[in-house]
């Protein structure tokens, strides 16, 4: 079995911090063989965001990234395939993989349960994933990972956010963001 890799990590705005009021989001990422375990916290003033109610029944939802979603992504290194995952507050998720950059979406099969749980207190939200791989992601190859997330102000305002932001728009998808190596 792989030794465990963990790394800290911070996201930042896509607008260069004028994310309007101050937030921090940040956590660290852990690769245990085949299992992904994440913890994203979110402090600063959550109160601003829009954060959707908790569901008794979460399910696999498209759509998440149109309102407060924290989302990974992950890919072989010199391969084309990747996935992302999309993780509600609410506790709604789904998992993707795409063939090539934003080519060929499709659900990743074999995922039923919520993978995730949300934990909220006065200062904070902080997510915490524990999550197989998908299939035929053997322990030991090296994965490209990017954080990202996407906070809707309760004004309606979307900001973006991730470990960088290698072009002129903001988008999760382009490898160069995937700073992480596990």
């Amino acid at each position: 079995m792989a030794a465990s890799v963990s790394q800290r990590f911070e996201l930042r705005p896509f607008d260069g911090g004028r994310a309007s009021p101050a937030l921090e989001l940040g956590g660290e990422i852990d690769r245990q063989g085949r299992r992904l375990l994440l913890r994203l916290r979110l402090a600063g003033a959550i109160a601003s965001v829009r954060l959707p109610v908790p569901v008794a029944a979460p399910a696999r939802r498209d759509g998440l990234w149109a309102t407060t979603c924290f989302e990974c992504f992950w890919g072989v290194e010199g391969a084309r395939p990747y996935w992302e995952l999309n993780l509600s507050p609410a506790g709604h998720w789904n998992l993707y993989r795409l063939e090539d950059y934003r080519d060929g979406l499709r659900p990743e099969p074999g995922y039923d349960l919520p993978p995730h749980r949300v934990v909220r207190d006065a200062g904070a939200l902080t997510l915490h994933l524990d999550l197989p791989l998908p299939e035929g992601l053997a322990a030991e190859v090296p994965l490209q990972v990017g954080i990202t997330s996407v906070i809707e102000e309760c004004s309606g305002r979307l900001s973006y956010w991730a470990l960088a932001h290698p072009g002129a728009e903001p988008d999760f998808h382009r490898r160069e963001a995937f700073l992480l190596r596990l």
